[in-house]
C-alpha cells in the first residue's frame, strides 16, 4: 500500500469514527424529543378524556327535570301546597301546555295561565319565568303564584332545552337557552298580547335572563328583568364547582371541558358570560341574592350588578338564606321588592 492509499484509508476511518460518535451523542436528544412528544400526546389525551367526562357530568346529568311527578314530593316539602296550586290550574284548564320547535329543531314545552279567565280584570302584564339547573317549570310555581295571585300578571313558564318535557341533547347553562326564551316571547305575546313583559329567572334561569338582556333585538314590550342568584359566567361557576368536588387542577380540566363542549354542542364556557351581556343591557333589572349563598356565591351579585352600567337597576340581598331560597324564606319582602321595582320600571 503506497503512502496516498494509506492517507485515504486513515481519513475514511476517522470519518467513520466521527459519524459513530455523532450518532452516539445525538441519541439522547432524539430520546428526549420522543419522550416529550409522547408526554404531550398523553397529556392531551388525558385532558380530552377528563374534559369529556366533565361535560357529561355537568351537562348530561342522569336527572334533568324530565320526570315531573318525581319532583312533587320535594316541591311540596319546600313549599307546602304548591303542587296542588299548579295541578288545580291544569285540571281546570286555566293552565295550558304549548310547544314550539327551536331554531335547532327541538320540540320545546311551556305552560301558561292568564291572570283572569273571564276577561273581567286586566292583567298588569306578563311574566316569563325561567327555572334553574336540572329543574323544570314546576320549580317556578312559587314565583308564578306570586306574579299571578299577588301581582296580577299572566304567567308563562318554559321548560328549557333538555329539561322537563322539552327535547334536547344537554344542559346549556343559559347561553343557548337565551335564544329559546327570546323565541318564547313571541309565543307568549301571541297568546296574551300586551306591552309590559318581565323576564324573571332563578339560578341558571337568572343567568339565562342576564344573557338574554344583552341581545339587541329583544322585543320592545320586554320592559324589565329580574335575576335571582345567577352566576357571572359559566367558566367561573364550573371552576368553583370543580375545585369543591375534585382534588385535581381545575383550570386545565375545565378548559378541556370547554373545548369538548364547543366541539359537541357549539358553545364554550367563557363565551357564556352574563357579564358581557349585562354590559349591553339598558332596560331595568332587579338583582336578588341570598346573603349566605355558597352554591352561587353571594359575591357574584356584585360582579353582575357592576357589569350593568346602562339603565335603571336595583339590588336586594335577602338576609340569612342560601341558594334559591330568597322567596321561600322571605315571601312578603320578596314580593314587595318585585312589586316596587316593576312599578319603577313601568315609569322608565
Amino acid at each position: 500500500m503506497n503512502k496516498n492509499e494509506l492517507n485515504s484509508q486513515n481519513r475514511l476511518s476517522g470519518a467513520a469514527i466521527h459519524h459513530r460518535q455523532g450518532r452516539h451523542f445525538s441519541n439522547p436528544k432524539r430520546l428526549f424529543f420522543k419522550c416529550a412528544i409522547a408526554f404531550v400526546i398523553l397529556l392531551v389525551a388525558a385532558l380530552a378524556i377528563a374534559g369529556n367526562y366533565m361535560v357529561n357530568y355537568a351537562l348530561r346529568p342522569s336527572r334533568h327535570g324530565e320526570n315531573l311527578q318525581a319532583d312533587w314530593k320535594e316541591l311540596d316539602r319546600r313549599i307546602p301546597g304548591i303542587i296542588e296550586w299548579g295541578e288545580s290550574l291544569k285540571a281546570s284548564g286555566v293552565m295550558k301546555d304549548t310547544f314550539m320547535v327551536s331554531r335547532d329543531g327541538y320540540r320545546l314545552h311551556a305552560v301558561y295561565a292568564p291572570y283572569c279567565t273571564d276577561g273581567s280584570r286586566e292583567a298588569a302584564g306578563t311574566a316569563i319565568l325561567v327555572h334553574g339547573y336540572t329543574c323544570n317549570h314546576q320549580w317556578m310555581y312559587d314565583i308564578a303564584r306570586m306574579y299571578r295571585d299577588s301581582l296580577h300578571y299572566n304567567i308563562f313558564l318554559p321548560d328549557l332545552h333538555w329539561h322537563g318535557l322539552s327535547e334536547g341533547k344537554a344542559v346549556r347553562m343559559g347561553w343557548k337557552d337565551r335564544l329559546d326564551v327570546k323565541d318564547w316571547l313571541e309565543v307568549a305575546n301571541g297568546i296574551f298580547g300586551g306591552d309590559f313583559y318581565v323576564i324573571h329567572g332563578v339560578s341558571m334561569g337568572a343567568a339565562t335572563t342576564m344573557m338574554l338582556s344583552g341581545e339587541s333585538d329583544v322585543p320592545e314590550y320586554v320592559k324589565a328583568y329580574v335575576e335571582d342568584c345567577g352566576y357571572s359566567t359559566v367558566w367561573v361557576q364550573f371552576i368553583k364547582e370543580f375545585k369543591e368536588k375534585f382534588d385535581l387542577p381545575a383550570r386545565p380540566i375545565v378548559g378541556a371541558a370547554s373545548v369538548m363542549c364547543r366541539l359537541r354542542f357549539g358553545w364554550g364556557f367563557r363565551q357564556a358570560s352574563s357579564l358581557r351581556q349585562l354590559e349591553k343591557c339598558d332596560r331595568p333589572m332587579l338583582f336578588i341574592h341570598g346573603e349566605k349563598d355558597v352554591y352561587v356565591p353571594t359575591s357574584e351579585i356584585f360582579r353582575n350588578y357592576s357589569a350593568k352600567t346602562h339603565g335603571y337597576k336595583e339590588m336586594w340581598i335577602s338576609p340569612d338564606n342560601g341558594h334559591n331560597a330568597s322567596f321561600r324564606e322571605h315571601p312578603a319582602e320578596y314580593t314587595e321588592h318585585v312589586r316596587n321595582f316593576l312599578a319603577k320600571a313601568a315609569r322608565q
